[in-house]
């Protein structure tokens, strides 16, 4: 036998070795392909029902006990587009009549970071009463807005404003925690790095799957109850009121 054969008999372990190995990691990808895409798809097929765009429910006639604004991010004292957007369509709901409350629900987890306060000035602006805008300080996930208004806010029936692409999530969560929920999505634009965003969502929906399952606590302890039904002005702080005065906002 040729020096050239020999070699290549050597070898013949080590590339069935490194063709096993690739053939079960190719298996693993197919699998955890199937397992994230499924999951997804459970979050999207399992929420589509109770999802609107602003027209569909505004002709709809439902009315719920609260709107939620889920926060998504503040320039400063102002909020992003995306917030911006949200805000107009719960403000709209609000005026036609849809609920009588609004529930700010986002991230008030640094001094100099305060989505709510930012949230509920702008409302202000808009024409809606402090008195029936409420702030959820404590709301840093959708898992965790929801977990919140139903534990804290007693909420039972709420009508969910954030982003189509979010929605799903949102009202599959709302399910799970037992809340009557109707979606309805703010403007449809397409927004600067939406691509990732839409990417980034297929695995917040598949880790929302086990927080529905397991129902966790939020990190932040839940504190005292808040009747929705009552005066929003309970939940203002002095981080909001530092926001109110700047934007020239008078609130008792």
């Amino acid at each position: 036998m040729s020096n050239k054969n020999k070699k290549v008999n050597s070898l013949k372990p080590a590339l069935r070795v490194g063709r096993s190995v690739l053939k079960g990691f190719s298996t693993l990808v197919i699998i955890a392909l199937v397992v994230i895409l499924g999951l997804n798809g459970v979050v999207c097929l399992g929420s589509v029902s109770d999802m609107y765009d602003y027209e569909e429910y505004s002709v709809s006639g439902q009315k719920a006990d609260c709107i939620i604004v889920l926060g998504c991010g503040v320039n400063g004292y102002t909020p992003s587009l995306m917030l911006k957007d949200r805000l107009d369509t719960a403000i709209a709901l609000y005026k036609d009549g849809a609920a009588g409350k609004i529930l700010m629900s986002g991230d008030h987890g640094g001094q100099y970071y305060n989505e709510v306060g930012v949230m509920k000035t702008y409302a202000i602006q808009k024409g809606v009463p402090s008195s029936d805008i409420f702030m959820d300080h404590a709301g840093f996930s959708t898992y965790e807005s929801l977990y919140r208004a139903k534990e804290v806010f007693s909420l039972k029936k709420i009508i969910a404003v954030t982003q189509q692409y979010h929605l799903y999530r949102t009202v599959y969560l709302a399910h799970s925690l037992d809340l009557e929920v109707s979606g309805v999505s703010a403007k449809k634009v397409r927004y600067g790095g939406q691509l990732y965003r839409d990417f980034r969502e297929i695995f917040a929906r598949d880790k929302d799957v086990f927080n529905a399952l397991l129902k966790p606590e939020p990190v932040m302890p839940l504190g005292k109850k808040i009747d929705i039904t009552g005066n929003g002005n309970v939940t203002n702080d002095d981080a909001f009121y530092h926001i109110a005065k700047i934007k020239g906002i008078a609130v008792d």
